[in-house]
């Protein structure tokens, strides 16, 4: 009889399972017709026609075969024009970026290539699930700074400062955020640069909603003086695009960093789908038009709910970015857990609780609000009848 613990790597047993799934799995389970998801981080619209119809094209011409390990270079180019056209950002397509499956390889492979042994890396939190995890896989030590409410979620120079110590290699920087919707600022970017100046300290900057930004425009990390050197930025078509099951991404950053991130892609990837990657040709020339009528559409939402979860009792601050509410459930005397699983259970809405996205998500819940406004409205009303309840 084989002893699975001892063949397993304990290093991927003491890792917990995603806290989001959890809920996904019991929606999935629930028998009923009227269940409503607030819960999966994913753009409501299907990808715009003209990008599917690229990708289309690209299989009936029989575009099917290997790109290279970097990915297309009519693509990277696009990206490069992109960058520089929506965020004043400069990248040399052919040195200074990879095309990867997702935002999510990005990550890997850019923690990967820096973290070693024991090294710290600083994780803002609450924060979407993966950054801890792929740090630990790397064997380093996440070290999680938790943001407040009474500062937006917003990371401050403070925080920082005090999280780093001798051994800090990273931080990593997830804004606009997902749960909590918060953005930072360009004072805000300026004030971490100024105590990141004089360390040799790297940034990845997770810039995957970048385009769902209301009341403003998105800055980078990298924009800021003397932070261009010393950033990773990843990106992708996700969110922006509505193309979460095409799996496309691309990381920018200095050369010599991301000639390193290239051998581990080229090992454990070869190229990002070549499919997709013909369709993001189409995306990057000829697709501002679907972001602003997306991004406009996920205002209205954006607005609609922040009132309806304040109309119903709930504290919530008002997100800048992205596309998720994160209202406090502290005053119904409730755990963020047992409040979601009562929800689900008595009113057929799933919302994942705030404790799934690290310390400091407790007493707060995520609601996205890429949903159809009927969805929205009938969920706001079962949660007021739920909360009356309680």
């Amino acid at each position: 009889m084989m002893d699975y613990d001892q063949v397993l790597s304990p290093r991927v047993q003491a890792i917990a399972p995603s806290g989001i799934r959890k809920f996904f799995d019991l929606l999935e389970n629930m028998d009923t017709d009227d269940a409503i998801s607030l819960g999966v981080g994913e753009p409501d619209f299907v990808t715009p026609w003209h990008i599917r119809d690229a990708g289309v094209y690209a299989l009936e011409k029989g575009f099917t075969k290997y790109t290279s390990n970097a990915g297309l270079a009519d693509l990277r180019r696009e990206i490069a024009k992109y960058l520089f056209r929506r965020f004043e950002l400069q990248y040399d397509p052919m040195k200074q970026m990879i095309v990867t499956v997702g935002g999510s390889e990005g990550i890997d492979i850019a923690v990967r290539a820096i973290v070693s042994e024991g090294d710290e890396v600083i994780v803002p939190v609450p924060s979407f699930v993966c950054y801890g995890p792929i740090v630990q896989l790397a064997g380093g030590v996440p070290v999680y700074v938790e943001t407040r409410a009474e500062n937006e979620f917003r990371l401050t120079a403070d925080e920082l400062r005090a999280a780093i110590t001798p051994r800090t290699k990273l931080l990593i920087l997830p804004f606009p955020n997902n749960p909590t919707g918060a953005i930072l600022e360009r004072a805000d970017l300026e004030a971490l640069a100024e105590v990141l100046r004089d360390t040799n300290i790297m940034v990845l900057s997770d810039e995957i909603y970048a385009e769902l930004t209301y009341g403003g425009h998105h800055v980078s990390i990298a924009n800021i003086p003397d932070m261009y050197d010393r950033t990773l930025v990843v990106n992708g078509f996700s969110k922006a695009y509505a193309m979460t099951g095409w799996r496309l991404g691309y990381v920018c950053g200095p050369q010599p960093i991301i000639k390193q991130m290239l051998k581990i892609h080229q090992y454990a990837i070869m190229c990002a789908p070549t499919t997709s990657q013909y369709a993001a040709v189409e995306a990057m020339r000829d697709g501002d038009n679907d972001i602003a009528m997306m991004c406009r559409d996920y205002d209205y939402r954006r607005r609609f709910l922040l009132d309806k979860l304040r109309g119903a009792g709930l504290e919530c601050f008002e997100p800048r970015g992205a596309f998720y509410m994160f209202p406090s459930i502290k005053s119904t005397g409730m755990t963020s857990a047992d409040f979601c699983a009562r929800f689900l259970t008595e009113e057929h809405v799933a919302a994942i609780p705030g404790n799934a996205f690290g310390p400091g998500g407790e007493g707060f819940v995520r609601m996205c609000y890429a949903s159809s406004l009927a969805n929205l409205a009938e969920a706001m009303e079962r949660l007021e009848r739920f909360l009356k309840r309680l």
